[in-house]
């Protein structure tokens, strides 16, 4: 068994990343600015954000954290959005999800200018996704994607079983192991809820990418010899044990497979580092997007 190191991997990304932005300076073109908008006062989608802003600043790009209460209507919500997209020094911004029951999830999204849609999930983005086109990748399934390809993990005509069909990462993530690339050129199954005979068609996947939110799920009876095994899941579980009150579990019950794997990727450390250098990622490519133009 090998470990994809999220950390290690997402390190050598930043450091390729300060150099980008420092030859932009040198040049005289636009730092990447990134905006975060985030409504309520959730702990963690706090923390979540928070650490994207700290990011940005270590690597030289513009960040400004958007803070909005849980009390605010779709109409209040959309005006911002619309402020973000006629901003111009605005290169890229996020939504950080889930919104509050009564702001319409789909109508926000649909609002976002696609030019600055780092997050990939506008219906343009996901379709020119879908068609091979150039475009700003959904940042988790992106994160995946890099690591396959840093560690030289051959795709190609491989049995990639995908759990969970969200449109973050289940579907999106599908759509990418099958397109004409590499990594991609899998042939794909995406399983769900409504899914039968899951046990069985997961112990025959080459490449298991498992994105279900449920802490543990996948055990070693479902997994065959050899298989990559890329876990997405991240969950807070109680543990008396540790001083926080809890622990931070992945969707893969990780000892329990892990000696049957040929790669797998730890949680915390492995997936999660990376949605946030695949943000960057876009938010530099929608800056030299401009610089086109």
């Amino acid at each position: 068994m090998q470990l994809i190191d999220g950390n290690a991997i997402s390190a050598e990304i930043k450091e390729e990343l300060k150099v980008k932005v420092q030859e932009r300076k040198k040049h005289g073109l636009k730092i990447p600015h990134l905006a975060a908008v985030i409504v309520g006062n959730d702990g963690a989608s706090l923390t979540y954000v928070n650490s994207k802003v700290k990011t940005c600043r270590e690597l030289g790009f513009d960040s400004t954290l958007i803070q909005l209460p849980d009390s605010i209507t779709q109409e209040e919500l959309l005006r911002q959005i619309e402020n973000l997209n006629h901003n111009q020094d605005v290169d890229g911004y996020i939504i950080q999800l889930p919104l509050p029951h009564h702001i319409d999830e789909k109508e926000v999204l649909l609002k976002v200018d696609p030019a600055k849609d780092v997050d990939g999930f506008h219906p343009e983005s996901i379709g020119k996704m879908a068609l091979g086109m150039d475009t700003f990748l959904s940042a988790t399934p992106a994160g995946i994607m890099e690591l396959l390809k840093r560690k030289n993990i051959d795709t190609v005509g491989k049995k990639c079983v995908v759990l969970g069909r969200s449109h973050i990462v289940g579907m999106p993530i599908s759509l990418l192991m099958q397109r004409n690339s590499q990594p991609g050129n899998a042939t794909v199954t995406t399983l769900h809820s409504r899914s039968e005979d899951v046990e069985k068609i997961c112990a025959e996947a080459d490449i298991l990418i498992v994105a279900i939110g449920k802490p543990g799920f996948l055990k070693s009876h479902m997994v065959k010899e050899g298989a990559v095994v890329i876990d997405v899941g991240i969950t807070r579980v109680m543990d008396d044990t540790k001083k926080s009150g809890f622990s931070i579990k992945g969707d893969v019950d990780f000892d329990d497979v892990s000696p049957k794997c040929s790669w797998i990727t730890p949680v915390p450390g492995g997936v999660g580092p990376m949605t946030i250098i695949s943000l960057l990622i876009n938010t530099l490519k929608a800056a030299t997007n401009k610089d086109e133009k």
